[in-house]
């Protein structure tokens, strides 16, 4: 794959985080895709994707993340993006507050035959949870 079908391999899988459609990740994300920064409890592929996304859009319904610098190569996908949002659900114990969140964070994902096969990320977690009044 080239980088530019990579980077819109991507993109679609942000679309579908976005908008809620989980039911895409089966077309962009392998069965066995290896996240080397999962969530607690998640499973491997789309549907730990699907799963972590699911929770995060239900504690902040409003999410968006948005990609701030991207950078690509044959493989891989690299990008900073903020993340913002109002706290309307539930989040890592939490109760919902109503406050919103600004949080910065990274990912690299690793494509190949046009499906992510591993993903490396970070986000602030810490800082949701301070703007949360939680930390």
């Amino acid at each position: 794959m080239s980088q530019h079908d990579n980077i819109e391999q991507q993109k679609k899988f942000g679309a579908a985080v976005q908008s809620g459609d989980f039911d895409q990740l089966a077309d962009l994300v392998a069965a066995d895709c290896v996240d080397h920064d999962p969530a607690p409890g998640q499973v491997a592929g789309p549907e730990g994707y699907a799963d972590f996304f699911g929770q995060l859009r239900q504690a902040f319904p409003d999410m968006k993340i948005e990609p701030i610098h991207l950078v690509a190569d044959d493989d891989n996908v690299a990008f900073a993006y903020t993340l913002t949002g109002t706290h309307q659900g539930p989040f890592m114990n939490v109760a919902p507050s109503g406050k919103t969140i600004k949080v910065r964070g990274m990912q690299i994902s690793k494509f190949r035959d046009g499906k992510m096969v591993e993903r490396w990320g970070s986000s602030d977690q810490l800082g949701i949870l301070q703007q949360l009044g939680a930390a």
